[in-house]
């Protein structure tokens, strides 16, 4: 148990250490460049070196852990974390097919990465920092804008792109350099410190991986979609949430500044001369002086654009002040119009609810308006002569498309802070997934459908519970008991299945006995046949193989026919047990009478193996063997015995048994003649073929030729 748990503890070193290695290397890096003022951060080459040592889940925790430990001295640097992490998915993507010990490769990688982070940072930089943070960089871009006549804004792609090729560069050489110090050895534990088993190989990984398509959605496509779900429903959940607490938040906090501007506003306002200054405005003494407070207060007023002063009618508001618009306040509104005292406006759609509350000279707001100029939040606070009657109001409006700007760019930075994360999550899912489920679980099912699909044979069964075992999965959890009752269970089924073997060929062997018993019995009563049925299925073996061998009969012929055909070859003329002693070995030529007793030999062999099978509840063998017996001396054309059965509705093994008998009948000597020779044997054969044999199998047992006379020579010497 110690020399388990020290493998483990050993593989988890493998797995931290070229982690913590990493973004100490990378923070080191971008701490010098930020307190240098330099360009050239090269804080991506410790992620290069951990994403081609480990892969994709360590390179993307050195990526996002690395910008968020350098908020620490930059705080905008949480927001490039995913650069970063693109940089360790391209990494790792490049070198399943690269290596970096070639120019040509590395070049094309420097290629891609720079141009990569080199626009994603300059849209990071220009729509959320307000353009490029570091000095050189500016003049740089203020140079070549000039000279190139562009805008500010391409030419920062331009010379960010070109920049980042050199800061790229740098990292990439850094890496290289540290990649080619470490030990090939080394480089390779690192990679497979990771499994939770015996680390596969590609091809392995693409066996497994084409095994699994046809089993549906997989394990792992369901995990990742699971998580996808779940992470994006947490990063809407989560960036909705905070940005409409946000928006809330910020929307109290504006509308009280706008109820304070207005309210102090309000005691600036000399209420005698209200109908004074809305009828000569400047003209009258003290309006200039009140006009250049409120400009005051509304500058003092932090998100109030508009600032007026109105009298409420029947018909409208009446203006008294209303300030010019400021465009450092508001850019989006600089062109809304600017009401001379005493213009009267109409109540806006929105306001009518409130227009009672105005004329009884109540506090209005907030309320919230979308007109052609702006979506704005309004409120009206009553301003009172001493003897409290409301004289006029003084409105303040709080821009909510100004701030909706300041919302989307915090929707922004809470996207790209999130979003680094949110790759972390789904690759530590996905990694998950894979090392403690997916893998382990899909190497043991494939191998235990090729344990299932080899029970016929005894050496493939050992070698898949070998292979079986030398997964060593090592989860830890639940996947790796089921493992190992697998294994236990596969290797019981395969002892089992050995011993049963052992039982079936001994019980085959008595069987084979048996059936040898039986043919010899009735061999020795035909004194005219030596040695015919061990030729016969000789040649029934040779004849089953070579039609095996040219693809004929595929759907009939398979091993256990093979088997059984051959089995049952030597019982092919059992019937002559019931055919009298003068007429089986009469040394002359038989009659008609005597040849059509003879022929009942096939009918007594048919009826014989049909008792035969009823006994053994219709074991296959017998059945061929019934079939040789009661079929073998029907021909091709029809014109055979006892049924006159033609082409293919004879029986395979009959149609096989047929010209292994008359090759055997040709070639062996007779009592009442003397054996042919083998070219005239074989001319009787073919001329035989599509009329008394199947052709097929007579040009099987021509293709074979040379085992036939194997066989045949064997028993001549003999």
């Amino acid at each position: 148990m110690k020399i388990y748990s020290g493998r483990i503890d050993r593989t988890s070193m493998l797995r931290v250490i070229p982690i913590f290695a990493g973004i100490t290397l990378n923070v080191i890096l971008a701490y010098i460049s930020y307190r240098t003022g330099s360009f050239l951060f090269a804080d991506t080459a410790g992620t290069i070196i951990v994403a081609a040592l480990g892969g994709i889940f360590p390179a993307i925790v050195t990526a996002v852990v690395t910008n968020a430990w350098c908020t620490i001295f930059n705080s905008d640097a949480i927001y490039f974390s995913v650069v970063n992490v693109l940089m360790a998915v391209i990494t790792v993507r490049f070198v399943r097919n690269h290596s970096f010990r070639k120019i040509t490769h590395i070049l094309k990688y420097l290629g891609i990465v720079a141009l990569m982070s080199g626009l994603l940072s300059a849209f990071i930089q220009w729509g959320l920092l307000g353009g490029p943070q570091v000095t050189s960089i500016v003049d740089m871009v203020e140079a070549l804008s000039s000279s190139l006549h562009l805008s500010k804004f391409p030419t920062f792609l331009i010379v960010n792109t070109l920049a980042n090729v050199i800061d790229k560069g740098v990292a990439v050489i850094i890496a290289v350099i540290t990649l080619l110090l470490v030990p090939d050895k080394t480089k390779q534990d690192i990679k497979d410190s990771d499994w939770r088993q015996r680390p596969l190989s590609d091809a392995e990984k693409q066996a497994i991986k084409e095994w699994g398509k046809g089993n549906g959605f997989s394990l792992r496509g369901r995990t990742t979609l699971m998580l996808l779900m779940v992470g994006l429903s947490m990063v809407l959940a989560i960036g909705g949430i905070g940005t409409g607490m946000y928006f809330s938040k910020t929307k109290a906090e504006k509308t009280e500044i706008a109820w304070n501007a207005a309210r102090f506003a309000a005691d600036y306002i000399d209420t005698e001369k209200i109908a004074d200054y809305a009828e000569k405005g400047r003209m009258v003494p003290g309006y200039a002086e009140t006009e250049k407070m409120l400009y005051k207060i509304r500058a003092n007023a932090q998100g109030v654009t508009f600032l007026y002063v109105v009298r409420v009618t029947e018909v409208g508001c009446q203006f008294v002040f209303d300030l010019d618009n400021d465009p450092a306040i508001d850019p989006y509104n600089m062109y809304a119009p600017v009401f001379v005292p005493g213009e009267i406006v109409p109540f806006e759609e929105a306001f009518e609810p409130y227009i009672p509350a105005l004329l009884a000279g109540e506090k209005v707001g907030p309320v919230e308006s979308d007109d052609i100029w702006d979506w704005i939040l309004t409120v009206y606070y009553p301003v009172k002569d001493e003897s409290g009657d409301c004289v006029c109001y003084v409105g303040a409006d709080v821009s909510l498309d100004y701030l909706m700007v300041y919302i989307r760019d915090f929707a922004i930075r809470v996207f790209l802070i999130i979003a680094g994360f949110f790759i972390l999550i789904i690759s530590f899912g996905m990694r998950t997934t894979g090392v403690y489920a997916m893998y382990p679980i899909n190497s043991v099912a494939e191998c235990v459908e090729q344990f299932t699909h080899s029970e016929d044979d005894q050496k493939a069964l050992d070698a898949n519970v070998k292979k079986l075992r030398s997964l060593d999965i090592r989860t830890g959890d639940e996947t790796e008991k089921l493992y190992r009752e697998i294994c236990d269970m596969a290797l019981n089924v395969a002892e089992q299945m050995r011993d049963i073997r052992h039982y079936s060929d001994a019980t085959a062997q008595m069987q084979n006995g048996l059936i040898i018993t039986m043919a010899d019995m009735v061999e020795n009563r035909d004194s005219d046949t030596g040695a015919h049925i061990q030729k016969t299925a000789a040649y029934v073996k040779i004849i089953v193989e070579g039609l095996k061998r040219k693809g004929y009969y595929p759907e009939k012929i398979t091993s256990k026919y093979m088997v059984d055909v051959v089995t049952s070859a030597p019982l092919h003329d059992v019937g002559k047990i019931n055919i009298s002693d003068t007429i089986l070995n009469k040394p002359g030529k038989l009659t008609d009478e005597e040849y059509e007793i003879m022929k009942t030999h096939t009918t007594h062999g048919k009826r014989i193996m049909e008792q035969a099978i009823s006994t053994v509840q219709g074991e296959n063998y017998l059945k061929e063997a019934r079939n040789m017996a009661a079929y073998h001396h029907e021909r091709w054309d029809g014109k055979g015995y006892p049924e006159g059965l033609h082409g293919q509705v004879i029986p395979l093994s009959a149609r096989i048994m047929a010209v292994a008998d008359v090759f055997d009948a040709l070639t062996s000597p007779r009592v009442y003649k003397p054996p042919f020779s083998l070219e005239k044997a074989l001319e009787i054969l073919n001329d035989g073929a599509g009329t008394q044999f199947d052709p097929k199998v007579v040009e099987a047992f021509m293709d074979s030729l040379n085992e036939v006379q194997v066989v045949l020579k064997k028993y001549q010497d003999a």
